[in-house]
């Protein structure tokens, strides 16, 4: 006896996850299958161009590299073609310099002043950047004495010269004899560390006389030298006046005998 049974609908959840197993089996049979592996990949090691593709080193006997020129075969330079540069011409020579006694002013300048005062004007100029000359109104640089103890140190006909001072040169030492310069203030010879240190100082000794204590001291300092310096005044006029090789004493005699003689003339008339 047959029995009838129901056969149930096909679910469409089970079927969905069946072909997505399915499916993915498929793609882990598929990733096996490749022999290129792409987890590890860095750029700062591999060839970009190697990237999703297969492939292997083809042994070869010769450098495959002899014959590359990647300048030539990159994509950039189709239709294009190259060629050698031109070798370059050598610069023509300068014209013979002129004589001092037949160029006119302009090539005397050119030729016999310039090449000279140029290289002393730009060290002048390097010397006044470290003066801080470009950043004060006053400073103890002087551009002129610079100029003329450089050019002195490096003339081109005195090479055997050693480098020496602007005082020690023979023509500024005549110079100065008839013409003595006035001494700097010392705003411009001190440096900043030693005007720092000074103004420092001033002002902590200022700090302290300030102070009550210290005006009392220096009060009775005061008036204890002013007494002292009178005792000695008046025990040097009474010794000056008794000793008799003392020169104010015989002047004072002096003095004294003139009157006398200037007084009796007068009492006998």
């Amino acid at each position: 006896m047959s029995v009838i049974t129901k056969v149930p609908e096909p679910n469409i959840f089970d079927e969905i996850c069946k072909e997505f197993s399915g499916f993915k089996q498929y793609r882990e049979d598929d990733e096996v299958s490749v022999a290129t592996d792409y987890q590890d990949y860095d750029p700062a090691k591999h060839n970009p161009v190697f990237y999703g593709r297969m492939h292997s080193r083809v042994p070869v006997d010769c450098d495959p590299r002899e014959d590359v020129d990647p300048a030539v075969i990159h994509p950039s330079v189709i239709g294009y073609s190259f060629t050698e540069k031109p070798p370059k011409t050598p610069p023509p020579p300068p014209p013979p310099v002129p004589s001092k006694e037949e160029c006119s002013p302009r090539e005397y300048l050119q030729h016999y002043v310039f090449p000279v005062l140029v290289p002393a004007m730009e060290e002048m100029l390097k010397q006044a950047k470290t003066e801080k000359c470009f950043e004060r109104k006053r400073t103890k640089f002087n551009a002129l004495d610079y100029v003329t103890a450089f050019l002195y140190n490096h003339n081109p006909n005195k090479l055997e010269r050693t480098k020496t001072e602007l005082e020690d040169i023979p023509f500024v030492q005549e110079w100065l004899k008839d013409h003595p310069r006035p001494p700097l203030p010392l705003s411009l010879i001190w440096t900043e560390e030693e005007a720092a240190l000074i103004i420092q100082s001033f002002w902590r000794g200022y700090l302290v006389r300030r102070e009550p204590e210290v005006q009392e001291l220096r009060q009775w300092q005061a008036e204890w030298r002013e007494e002292l310096g009178g005792i000695k005044r008046r025990v040097s006029d009474f010794w000056e006046k008794k000793m008799p090789e003392s020169p104010k004493a015989s002047q004072d005699n002096l003095n004294t005998d003139n009157k006398t003689e200037e007084v009796e003339p007068a009492k006998s008339s």
